[in-house]
């Protein structure tokens, strides 16, 4: 009787180090998005910036990944972040990221910037290849 007991004491312990294992795992995410603003730089070529910001939910949240992809006329930036498996506060926390795009050689066009699904859009008056 007593080394069933213990062995269902070891099975119980098992699982609860076990479940509270997984718990303590670090957490990819995407960030939450509020706004974006995009900024023309008056340079020949022409620059662009985008500025994201939002909130993240905790201090202990960080910025991990940003990339960018184009896709015909849109460019699609994805920003990841970073939870590490350490217990943290829960208070929200705004942050602001700069994006630089990718935009040497476009023709003139009109864009779309998609930031973890929040959109804007820009118009590109000429083409941004300089002349030699």
């Amino acid at each position: 009787m007593n080394k069933k007991i213990v062995l269902l004491g070891l099975i119980v312990l098992t699982i609860i180090f076990t479940t509270s294992c997984f718990s303590i795992l670090p957490n990819i995410g995407l960030a939450q998005i509020d706004e974006i603003d995009i900024l023309i730089l008056e340079l020949f070529p022409v620059q662009i910036d985008v500025i994201a910001s939002g909130n993240l939910p905790d201090p202990c949240t960080e910025i991990y990944q940003i990339t960018q992809k184009k896709e015909d006329n849109t460019f699609f930036i994805t920003i990841k972040t970073y939870h590490p498996p350490d217990p943290c506060i829960q208070v929200i926390t705004p942050f602001e990221v700069k994006i630089p795009l990718n935009v040497y050689g476009l023709s003139a066009a009109t864009y779309t910037v998609d930031v973890n699904g929040v959109q804007d859009t820009f118009d590109l008056e000429v083409d941004n290849i300089p002349s030699i």
